[in-house]
């Protein structure tokens, strides 16, 4: 199987654990789009947290996509043409505030270079404004501020409250919204029916290029869908338990590398076959 396209989950998969994608790394991804082949950045950072990155890999050079949102906004970042895009209903955003009022909890959503922020700041927000390279724009009315398209919020806290209300907003919201968990301190609220997985395989269509040549890598539970979608669907090591049970293979991790070493294996062998839950030697 010759594979034409890798989407990539970023943190704690492109990148190691200073948020930097390695020399290494760049130098086999670069290789691969010289090769003819494409990538995706599939992650749930804003656009802007993206971008960076995408340029580090020359993707607008070789015409590679970005899934910002979760896949909730697809770019070509050829001509930052958004090729489609769903936005959160913002008649629910009163409605979840109120819910989470209760709870030192903070809530945000993205306005241009700032991540807009309510309910409450911590340290969790400033992580995600850390990662993003993005400024932190606190408002005291969070849903009367928000009157413009949105693709997604994000609640930050410590890990028994997003549990708490993970299972809040689920029972609530679970046949209007997407919500579930990029990390234990991230709950996610997104359009009904966003996830990678969904929006890689709307994005392959329009391109013509086949499921079975496609793969994805990834470590949180927001990247199962595309591992399963994918023609080869490969966990970090330090991925989570149940990304690594998803995956057909095991790759070393995001700080040895983990992306690097797949593509020296699949250019030494040409496709690897599909053996579940398989570490590379």
């Amino acid at each position: 199987m010759s594979y034409r396209i890798i989407s990539l989950d970023i943190d704690g998969t492109l990148t190691n654990s200073e948020k930097i994608i390695t020399e290494k790394t760049r130098d086999y991804l670069i290789e691969f789009q010289e090769n003819g082949g494409k990538i995706i950045l599939a992650s749930g950072r804003p656009t802007m947290g993206i971008m960076p990155h995408a340029k580090t890999l020359k993707m607008d050079e070789y015409g590679g996509y970005i899934l910002a949102y979760n896949g909730g906004s697809v770019i070509n970042c050829k001509n930052n043409e958004i090729i489609f895009q769903q936005k959160l209903p913002l008649s629910v955003v009163p409605e979840i505030c109120e819910i989470i009022s209760d709870y030192p909890v903070g809530i945000n959503t993205y306005q241009g270079t700032d991540i807009v922020v309510g309910n409450n700041i911590n340290k969790y927000t400033e992580l995600e404004a850390r990662i993003n390279g993005m400024g932190i724009k606190y408002v005291e009315d969070f849903p009367k501020y928000i009157d413009f398209d949105i693709n997604k919020c994000l609640i930050q806290g410590e890990p028994e409250d997003i549990l708490k209300l993970e299972k809040i907003l689920s029972e609530k919201y679970g046949d209007r919204l997407g919500i579930f968990k990029s990390e234990a301190f991230f709950l996610e609220i997104v359009p009904h029916g966003i996830d990678k997985a969904e929006s890689i395989d709307r994005l392959l269509k329009l391109i013509g290029i086949k499921t079975e040549e496609c793969i994805a890598c990834g470590d949180g539970f927001n990247d199962i869908s595309m591992i399963r979608y994918a023609g080869l669907g490969v966990a970090m090591s330090n991925a989570k338990q149940p990304v690594k049970e998803a995956a057909d293979y095991i790759t070393l991790s995001n700080d040895e590398d983990g992306i690097a070493h797949l593509l020296k294996k699949l250019k030494k062998y040409q496709a690897i076959p599909h053996r579940r839950r398989t570490s590379f030697a």
